[in-house]
């Protein structure tokens, strides 16, 4: 069953219905979307202030780097995100691979339409990287910090922090219903934490608050020149997590995400940051390795280790679970082979685990903190994929906008504006692709490759099936001619092709000589929206001879579910028990032997993921006792 996707013409957001009041689904964000851009001060500021960056915490320095660091959160997550980012929603939902839905087109594609695909695919493949880097880093950062208490723990660091993320992982199969409701709490007492840790020192400092003054970044960048610039490397730490707020925002809306963000994330994040900063006035080299921690003294540094612990596991589940909802909506745009997608929730539909996935990512995160075993080593490489990510979110949302009709002048200023920030930070993050940002780059290459390849192979693989197949009008002809018997029951033949007889249905005809009374033929086909309601989920057509088309439509948010959706056919006037139906499905044996036009290493990867994908009898709900699966080989 093919996955190729009708693309359907993107609606104005109509929004999902959001369950609880204003205060209750902002507490809940907190936890969602802010736990990664949350537990960013473990180490942004450290290593801003790392001796490899040959930058000494002189007074000068200190506030030339606030201000560096106030003015990202300003300019990249009040000012892009939250301002108008937030605004391109499709139907509610949001993120990379739905922001690509909404601009992609809706004819045959050209060049520049096809680049616009491919920055989007991308993209969504550098958000892979970053959800393996983000929990190793995450953990680390904080189980570090036991090391300001005592230097005795240093060996037991990378210990603690794999048996951390291996129980993360193991932990996914009960799915986030069950944790998800202490997520908001334990983030928003992390906020208050840091809040009350660096208050006493900015109350000490309070010269500290000059970092709001933008001359003091300009003076940095004039005082150290390319040195300056390349220190935007470390500065980005400052807003990794600011795709969350895009991504995340189908399951709270715009508006408890800008709440939370104004009245607990953001007031919280700057207090952090300048108090360290306080901190480096007062003490300079002596915190200068950590001065997230150096804010504590004493007993405190062990709750405060255990608060960040909490908080960067919240922040983790939350890259991980964006994960497996970035692969649902590869599976259902035709970019991803099927996968094995459990709900874990039977009232949350967006709570779901993937086991490959979560296998990918346990093993990824688990060798990552093996192989660098410090956070400062993967902080190299964890910004590559953040401005990589964001780069091609501003370039998407200019296409964005011309489809909004914006005059052109305004759409280019904001652009700009954005990828004058967003260049900048990857320009300086790239620099470091020797010291570890080779790595989201590598991810993102195979992640892309794994799926333009699924997308071209499909196409391929239709286009050599459609070459093949009879026209429904004759194969009709043949029926009437020649009157096979007909059996009770219906059958329910599966179709990746809106046009012409299905293989299966021919090779059936051919070899056994008989049909059912009543004939189902089902093409399921994803539209380029969240989701699809029922009133427009069936369509029925009667072809004559007992036969039926019938066209099932899913958004890309939803798993489809072939027995529940054709029980809405009686409404059409094609009554049957979908339960009780004979469900015929084609197996096709990929031959590289074929003039597809893909190349050789294509062909083999191709025919790997499709050797590896789920059945499609349990991708589509359908009975495991109803299928009967005819083979075919097919060159490519």
């Amino acid at each position: 069953m093919s996955q190729d996707t009708a693309i359907a013409t993107p609606v104005s957001a109509r929004g999902h219905a959001h369950e609880g009041g204003l205060a209750k689904l902002a507490l809940g964000a907190l936890g969602v979307v802010y736990g990664d851009i949350g537990t960013s001060p473990l180490y942004a500021v450290k290593e801003c202030f790392a001796p490899a960056h040959g930058v000494d915490p002189t007074a000068p320095n200190v506030l030339g780097v606030l201000s560096l660091i106030v003015w990202s959160l300003v300019m990249v997550v009040v000012v892009k995100y939250v301002s108008f980012i937030l605004r391109a929603d499709n139907r509610g939902e949001g993120g990379i691979l739905a922001l690509l839905a909404l601009v992609a087109p809706r004819a045959s594609a050209n060049a520049g339409q096809a680049v616009v695909i491919a920055l989007g695919l991308f993209g969504a493949a550098l958000l892979y990287g970053d959800g393996i880097i983000t929990p190793a880093i995450s953990v680390l950062s904080a189980v570090e910090g036991l090391e300001v208490a005592t230097d005795s723990v240093h060996r037991y660091i990378v210990p603690i922090t794999v048996v951390i993320l291996v129980a993360l992982f193991l932990a996914q199969k009960r799915g986030t219903a069950r944790v998800g409701a202490v997520f908001g709490p334990a983030t928003l007492l992390w906020f208050v934490s840091i809040t009350l840790a660096g208050l006493p020192w900015i109350l000490r400092r309070p010269e500290v608050l000059g970092a709001v003054d933008p001359r003091h970044a300009a003076r940095f960048f004039l005082e150290h020149r390319a040195h300056g610039f390349l220190l935007l490397g470390s500065v980005v730490l400052c807003i990794t997590g600011g795709e969350a707020l895009y991504a995340d925002m189908g399951h709270f809306g715009r508006r408890p995400i800008r709440w939370a963000w104004y009245a607990v994330v953001l007031p919280a994040l700057l207090v952090s940051y300048l108090g360290q900063g306080a901190l480096l006035l007062e003490r300079g080299e002596a915190v200068r390795a950590n001065p997230f921690f150096g804010q504590l003294t004493g007993w405190l540094v062990y709750p405060m280790v255990a608060i960040a612990t909490v908080a960067t596991v919240v922040a983790s589940q939350a890259l991980i679970s964006g994960a497996f909802s970035l692969t649902q909506q590869a599976v259902q745009l035709g970019y991803s082979p099927r996968v094995t997608i459990i709900h874990t929730s039977g009232e949350a539909e967006g709570q779901i685990y993937i086991p490959e996935v979560n296998r990918i990512l346990m093993v990824s995160c688990v060798a990552l903190v093996l192989a660098f075993q410090e956070s400062s080593r993967l902080a190299a490489a964890y910004g590559v994929a953040v401005t990589g990510t964001m780069s091609i979110t501003s370039v998407l949302f200019f296409q964005l906008t011309r489809q909004w009709r914006w005059p052109l002048w305004k759409s280019v200023a904001l652009v700009a504006l954005f990828l004058s920030f967003d260049l900048a930070f990857l320009g300086a993050n790239l620099v470091k692709i020797t010291e570890g940002g080779w790595l989201p780059l590598a991810i993102a290459a195979a992640v892309y490759a794994s799926m333009a390849t699924w997308k071209a192979g499909r196409q391929a693989l239709a286009r050599q099936l459609l070459a093949s197949t009879l026209p429904m009008e004759l194969f009709l002809n043949d029926v009437r001619e020649a009157r096979p018997h007909r059996v009770a029951g219906t059958a329910v033949f599966m179709t990746s092709s809106p046009d012409g007889t299905p293989p299966v249905l021919m090779h059936h005809f051919k070899h056994n000589k008989i049909l059912h009374e009543r004939v189902v033929l089902l093409y399921v086909q994803t539209r380029r929206e969240p989701e699809v309601p029922d009133d427009e989920r069936i369509t029925v057509k009667e072809l004559g001879e007992g036969f039926w088309y019938v066209t099932a439509t899913y958004g890309f948010m939803e798993v489809p579910h072939v027995p529940n959706g054709l029980k809405l056919c009686a409404a059409q006037g094609l009554a049957f028990d979908p339960q009780a139906a004979s469900y015929y499905l084609g197996r096709e044996t990929l031959l590289s032997t074929g003039r597809s036009g893909l190349a050789r290493w294509r062909k083999g990867l191709f025919a790997f993921l499709s050797r590896n994908a789920r059945p499609a009898s349990m991708f589509f709900g359908i009975p495991a006792n109803r299928v009967v699966e005819l083979g075919t080989q097919i060159e490519l």
